[in-house]
């Protein structure tokens, strides 16, 4: 879970960033927040990186939340879930930041009990699972329980569907694209959603990324191309209605 802060009171920074990994460091799932103190720092940083949710304030230096938040929909058009802090409080500004795509919005002072519980909203609804632990992308049906991947045929002529199994991490980098299909996926972020901490050699994630591309058969003549987008990451492309 990859998350970014910005916040440039630093009291409230250090409250943010303790709350959001204790509240998402569960099991084997660890989070790594990236706190940002000013809108243009964190504006560099999402032009090479991705996560998977994003905190703003609205009156930072630099860059404010709200034309940051402009930024990274119309430009990037990134789809990333984003909580906008703010000591604002009239429906105006709510009505803004809600126009230029925020997904909830809070007025400080946080209370930390609603800051939890809108969180895990966001991220329920941005990565929610089907009742039986499956997700289905098209033809492609991910198995959580096996950590497999089973390919359904083209067409619908009673043939049997593949079942293709993948490690652990493979299944973790695989989820990852598939649910961002159609956006950059940063080279940083598949590497902490596959479970590497700390610097790799670029080979590693190249493998990973060579080895799906083959057992899940991502080419343009399946529905489906895994391209590489120099100087971010990778990008899953439908090349037909791939995605469900």
């Amino acid at each position: 879970m990859r998350i970014a802060v910005l916040e440039d009171e630093p009291d409230q920074l250090a409250q943010l960033v303790r709350v959001l990994q204790e509240q998402f460091t569960q099991g084997d799932v660890t989070s790594t927040c990236i706190a940002f103190a000013d809108g243009l720092s964190l504006q560099r940083t999402l032009r090479r990186e991705t996560f998977d949710l994003i905190v703003l304030d609205w009156n930072v230096p630099g860059l404010d939340g709200a034309e940051l938040l402009q930024w990274l929909r119309t430009w990037q058009k990134s789809p990333v879930p984003v909580l906008m802090l703010s000591s604002r409080s009239s429906e105006r500004d709510v009505a803004k930041a809600l126009g230029l795509g925020a997904d909830d919005y809070m007025v400080k002072p946080v209370r930390l009990l609603e800051l939890r519980a809108r969180l895990q909203r966001l991220l329920k609804r941005s990565h929610s699972l089907e009742p039986s632990d499956r997700r289905h992308f098209g033809r492609w049906e991910f198995d959580q329980v096996s950590h497999s991947v089973l390919i359904h045929p083209e067409h619908d002529d009673g043939a049997p569907p593949r079942r293709q199994e993948l490690s652990s991490r493979e299944f973790k980098l695989a989820l990852m694209l598939f649910q961002n299909i159609g956006h950059v996926v940063s080279r940083a972020h598949l590497l902490e959603s596959a479970g590497y901490d700390g610097d790799l050699p670029s080979r590693t994630l190249d493998m990973h990324i060579y080895r799906l591309r083959n057992k899940l058969e991502l080419e343009a003549a399946q529905g489906l191309t895994l391209r590489t987008v120099y100087g971010r990451g990778y990008c899953l492309d439908a090349t037909q209605e791939a995605a469900a």
